[in-house]
């Protein structure tokens, strides 16, 4: 979705009709003065998460004053509502913001439990941040959406371990609010119950020190765990093809009544990871109550 518009021209004339002082519009956002001179200048322009506020200082509708043209995705819900992402592990009450960023990247979908919270926070209904969740899905695929094409460019799709750590990161948080090494290194600690990287690790993971030497499979789960992604995201692009592929392949197994509970085969030791299997299972369960409506009674 495109973002809301900035026109420094029409926020100055709107604040000097207003007489209200760059300094105490400022004061109201939590900005510096200078910050609101240079956006008024043009040297920047602000975060699309200060747009409410200063549209609230400003006695102006958001709308009206920064208008968008399109449906809202849930990036756009958040920062209607003045929200970092940094913040949002607060509001669904999780230990990073990872389920908000992979939702709002298009890697997967939030959780049911996740939405009423989300829907409060965004001062919206449940199928208002369902729809926009879609939304979110189709323009990480570079799907149309709702009459428009969006395209997908060309730096969203990361193909190194390193630079799909980096996206995250700064597609995740503020400027100067990303995690640090250490942080990230003690969360993948955390995640294994042991000691199984450090902070000059993961630094040489994420600028692509050592590429070659690939890091320990829980190293991975560890990462796509606190980044609230899907284990398949660090995986290189073959090994996710040749996996989804067999997943393909088990559930028309599962369809035809070949196979009851599927079994990952022929991925070498880790086979499919337990979220694809457990989908997986669920759909051959459903295909066997269909076989046989008796099964139930």
């Amino acid at each position: 979705m495109p973002a809301r518009r900035f026109d420094r021209a029409r926020v100055r004339a709107v604040r000097r009709a207003a007489e209200i002082s760059q300094s105490d519009v400022a004061s109201a956002i939590g900005a510096a003065d200078s910050t609101v001179a240079g956006w008024e200048l043009g040297a920047s322009v602000p975060d699309q998460e200060k747009l409410p506020a200063l549209a609230d200082v400003l006695k102006k509708p958001l709308d009206e004053l920064f208008p968008r043209d399109g449906l809202p995705d849930l990036t756009d819900l958040r920062c209607d509502a003045g929200l970092y992402r940094y913040e949002m592990a607060a509001v669904i009450g999780t230990k990073s913001d990872g389920p908000v960023a992979g939702a709002e990247n298009g890697v997967r979908r939030l959780k049911d439990r996740y939405l009423p919270d989300l829907a409060k926070a965004y001062r919206v209904t449940v199928d208002e941040v369902k729809r926009a969740q879609e939304r979110s899905m189709a323009k990480a695929r570079g799907e149309e959406v709702e009459g428009e094409v969006v395209a997908v460019a060309a730096e969203e799709s990361p193909r190194t371990l390193a630079e799909k750590i980096t996206l995250l990161l700064e597609r995740s948080y503020p400027a100067g609010a990303a995690p640090g090494d250490e942080e990230i290194a003690e969360a993948v600690n955390a995640y294994a119950g042991s000691h199984v990287t450090t902070a000059k690790q993961v630094e040489a993971l994420r600028t692509g020190i050592d590429e070659a030497e690939a890091p320990a499979p829980v190293v991975l789960e560890g990462l796509a765990h606190f980044f609230g992604v899907t284990r398949l995201y660090f995986e290189p692009d073959d090994a996710v093809a040749r996996q989804v592929y067999e997943g393909l392949r088990l559930m028309s197994a599962a369809k035809s009544g070949k196979v009851g509970r599927v079994r990952a085969r022929g991925l070498g030791a880790e086979g499919l990871p337990a979220d694809v299997l457990s989908i997986l299972n669920d759909l051959a369960t459903e295909f066997e109550k269909k076989a046989d409506p008796d099964a139930n009674e």
